[in-house]
């Protein structure tokens, strides 16, 4: 079975960016280790033939930094099977007045709110899993 590809785009320079980075990781890393992985997007997007092998024909879950979906868009192009598509920004829409940090620290709220993104983004990585 291969494993789900879960996708970050960076939303450089921006809080967003980094919730995005470690909520991925927090997933690939330590809540579904065994059922996923992350690809660098800056491959895929550069045309290396590795990354987009890794994507074409796989289930996929994108997390986004931005509204741009840099991710999203880069991994359909690749020939990813998209699951889920999440986005930061919106994370952050239900935490309406919480301070997540800086694009290099988050705060300890925004460890918390990457805790419970990472969350969401681990039960559409098991729900993929299932199908």
């Amino acid at each position: 079975m291969s494993k789900v590809k879960v996708i970050a785009c960076s939303g450089i320079g921006k809080v967003y960016g980094l919730m995005t980075r470690e909520a991925v990781l927090e997933v690939t890393n330590h809540l579904a280790p065994e059922v996923s992985e992350t690809v660098c997007l800056a491959h895929i997007v550069t045309g290396d033939a590795a990354a987009r092998a890794k994507v074409e024909g796989c289930d996929c879950i994108t997390v986004d930094g931005c509204p741009a979906l840099c991710s999203a868009k880069s991994v359909e192009s690749a020939g990813g099977i998209i699951k889920a598509r999440f986005r930061s920004i919106d994370e952050m829409r239900t935490h309406r007045g919480g301070d997540a940090g800086t694009a290099t620290a988050l705060s300890e709220d925004g460890w918390k709110i990457v805790d419970e993104f990472a969350e969401k983004i681990a039960a559409k990585v098991m729900e993929s899993v299932s199908q």
